[in-house]
This record gives structure tokens, C-alpha cells and sequence, in this order.
């Protein structure tokens, strides 16, 4: 489980950690950084959110796991900045399974291609997928995402490629990650779930 911290403040994030939280997820780079200054090595830090080029070289060697690759020029940024700082870094690919147009992610039938380009990269290490599933009641609906998301890890893992992993489905959150369990997640994202609504 990633605890979402995003507007979160410190003191309630120590809590959560004296709780057994291990692993927290930030949307945006410099609230991010500015967390990591201040809890320092008590956790694990999940850059959840889109990511700009630009803001790569500031958490590249601060995360365990980047959950938003979702373009060649930020797996290039990636791959430059892992090599100077002598790391591999860890990304989960994102999809846009539902087509929505206001989310990040490459559709369904973009994934393999991608990832096909992304493997030229030595220093990116690809180790799942990620969704954020339409945000509706519709339980149906919900439940042929996370599907979609689950045969489409199959079908990757059946490619056998190489320096390829898929160790994470992270896909779910407060509101629907008991269905995204039922459908095969192994990592939800959990904010309002654990810290209450967002003000």
C-alpha cells in the first residue's frame, strides 16, 4: 500500500508511519522533495504524478519507484540522469486504459511498442503498470479496467523480455481499491482512505 500524502502535513504523515505506513506516493516534485528533507529515510518515496522532464534531475536518486512513465522523451531524461548518478531507477509504465482525456497515460494498444523503445535504455528498469481508473460508481465499468490492466500485464509477462519485470500492478485507490484487489492489484494508492478527505 502507497499512502498518498499529497497536502498532507508532516506531523500526520510521522503518524502514519509510526502506524507501519513503509511506502508514501507524492503527485507533485517539489511537495515531494520538500517531505523527503524532512522525514528523511523512514519510508519509501513513490513519485505517483505526472512528471516533467525539467523536474527529473531533483528526485532521481531519491525514489524507490516512478509510477508515470508515459513518454519516450521522459524515459530518455530518466536514462541521462540515472547514468550520471550511477543508478537504475525503477518505473511503472502508465496507462490510460478508459481513454480519459483530462489523465496521463498511453492507451491499451501503445503499451507494447512502448515498452519495446524503452528497453534500448539500460539504466531504466521497467517493473509494471499503473491506471487510475475512472473515478464513477459504476462497478462494471471498474471492474473491465483493472481486467484490461491484468491481461494486458499477462499478455507482457508472455513476451519474456528481457530487464523486464512485471512485479507491480499498481492500480486502485480509496474509493475502488477493493474491486481493483478482486481484479489483480498487488499496490493500491491509498490518500483519503487513511488521512480523510482533502481539503
Amino acid at each position: 500500500m502507497v499512502a498518498v500524502t499529497k497536502t498532507v502535513d508532516v506531523d500526520t504523515i510521522n503518524e502514519a508511519i509510526d502506524f507501519g505506513i513503509t511506502d508514501i506516493g507524492e503527485n507533485r516534485v517539489q511537495e515531494l522533495t520538500k517531505k523527503i528533507d524532512l522525514i528523511g529515510d523512514r519510508v519509501n518515496y513513490h513519485l505517483i504524478g505526472h512528471l516533467q522532464t525539467n523536474k527529473v534531475k531533483y528526485i532521481i536518486d531519491k525514489v524507490k519507484l516512478i509510477h508515470s512513465l508515459d513518454r519516450i522523451s521522459l524515459a530518455k531524461e530518466l536514462d541521462k540522469r540515472a547514468k550520471q548518478n550511477d543508478l537504475i531507477i525503477n518505473t511503472l509504465v502508465q496507462v490510460n486504459v478508459a481513454e480519459e482525456d483530462t489523465k496521463f497515460g498511453l492507451e491499451v494498444s501503445q503499451v507494447l511498442p512502448f515498452i519495446e523503445q524503452v528497453l534500448a535504455y539500460d539504466n531504466i528498469r521497467i517493473r509494471g503498470l499503473m491506471t487510475m481508473a475512472p473515478y464513477t460508481d459504476d462497478e462494471v465499468l471498474l471492474r473491465k479496467v483493472f481486467r484490461t490492466m491484468y491481461e494486458l500485464k499477462e499478455k507482457i509477462l508472455s513476451q519474456d523480455y528481457e530487464n523486464l519485470s512485471m512485479d507491480y500492478l499498481s492500480m486502485g485507490m480509496t474509493n475502488d481499491y477493493k474491486i481493483a484487489l478482486e481484479e489483480g492489484s498487488n499496490m493500491i494508492r491509498v490518500g483519503s482512505g487513511i488521512f480523510g478527505e482533502r481539503n
